[in-house]
């Protein structure tokens, strides 16, 4: 499904280069605060964290996500998704997983997170195929892909642009351009145009699931999802799982109860609140299901989430509930 994706313990890290030295600088200084740091660039931000994290649950928007110091591990079904200083992390769809971390206060992890802007990638694709680079590799969801020179490059330029409110507002757009152009031109740039352009019966499933997204606070069942997508509920209950290594019904719990931590811990309503306005009916049968996902109660785990990570309001225009 992607590469690498391995069960074994990962290796050592090797000795960081001056390259890397240099970046791990600049993302410190970018990201003082423990959490998500905002940046003049409404689709962009910087990620300190200073603690491990085990296995905790997570749902990315579609975007990219380079670490410039610690691990990041992603965990979807039997597949291991390393993203660390030498690999970055592409998603074209979101796909809840499970993520641990290495991080200490003495060395933290640093990382960027861009959030895909759909019109920026399309333009970039028309321009690819105008120029003789169709997509013919599958379509996939998730992928941990090596780091080129060639992006490490264009990711150090962009750190320093970003120290300066006024080179970050003129040159930055330009810069997450070209990231966006490595990323799409990459190992597995074919795998993400190719889901980005929603192609074949993952097309359909990215369909069913943008209506997730859009309508999760409303009645969904399997057959109002593959009307969706346009397919039979047994072949989308199936292509379904082999997108997302879930069922449809479960991807729209956690999605459900993604938001509803997010209700919790952005606006501060209480959990009984927070239970109607994701589509539960049975406050109890909230409370069960988010402390199996999360491992703590609403309350508490809303409480350890303020505690933790400073938590920014929601990008704009958002298509899709991440909670990461």
């Amino acid at each position: 499904m992607s590469s690498p994706s391995s069960k074994s313990s990962p290796p050592s890290a090797a000795p960081a280069s001056a390259l890397q030295q240099q970046m791990v600088a600049l993302a410190g200084a970018l990201a003082p605060a423990e959490g998500y740091n905002l940046t003049v660039l409404p689709d962009v931000r910087f990620l300190r964290s200073n603690r491990p994290l085990s296995r905790a649950p997570v749902l990315y928007d579609p975007g990219i996500v380079i670490v410039l110091q610690g691990r990041k591990r992603g965990f979807l079904g039997d597949e291991v998704y390393l993203y660390d200083a030498q690999h970055y992390l592409a998603v074209s769809v979101p796909v809840p997983f499970s993520m641990e971390t290495d991080a200490s206060a003495a060395e933290p992890l640093l990382a960027i997170y861009f959030r895909l802007d759909f019109n920026v990638a399309a333009e970039l694709m028309l321009r690819l195929e105008e120029h003789g680079a169709p997509a013919h590799e599958a379509p996939r969801g998730l992928m941990s892909t090596p780091m080129d020179a060639r992006l490490a490059q264009s990711v150090l330029r962009f750190l320093e642009v970003m120290r300066s409110p006024v080179e970050a507002a003129v040159l930055g757009p330009g810069l997450v351009r070209e990231i966006y152009f490595r990323v799409l031109t990459g190992e597995q740039g074919g795998a993400m145009r190719a889901a980005l352009t929603r192609q074949g019966q993952f097309g359909k499933v990215a369909r069913a699931i943008r209506k997730i997204h859009a309508c999760f606070d409303r009645p969904l069942d399997i057959g109002t999802l593959a009307r969706e997508a346009g397919m039979s509920a047994p072949s989308f209950h199936a292509h379904f799982k082999a997108v997302t290594a879930t069922s449809p019904m479960q991807y729209l719990k956690s999605t459900r109860l993604h938001q509803a931590r997010l209700l919790m811990v952005r606006n501060s309503v209480t959990a009984a609140l927070a239970c109607t306005q994701v589509g539960y009916e049975s406050p109890s049968q909230f409370s069960r299901e988010f402390k199996r996902m999360f491992g703590r109660g609403p309350a508490e785990e809303a409480e350890r989430m303020r505690k933790a990570f400073a938590m920014p309001d929601p990008l704009p225009h958002a298509e899709y509930v991440a909670s990461h």
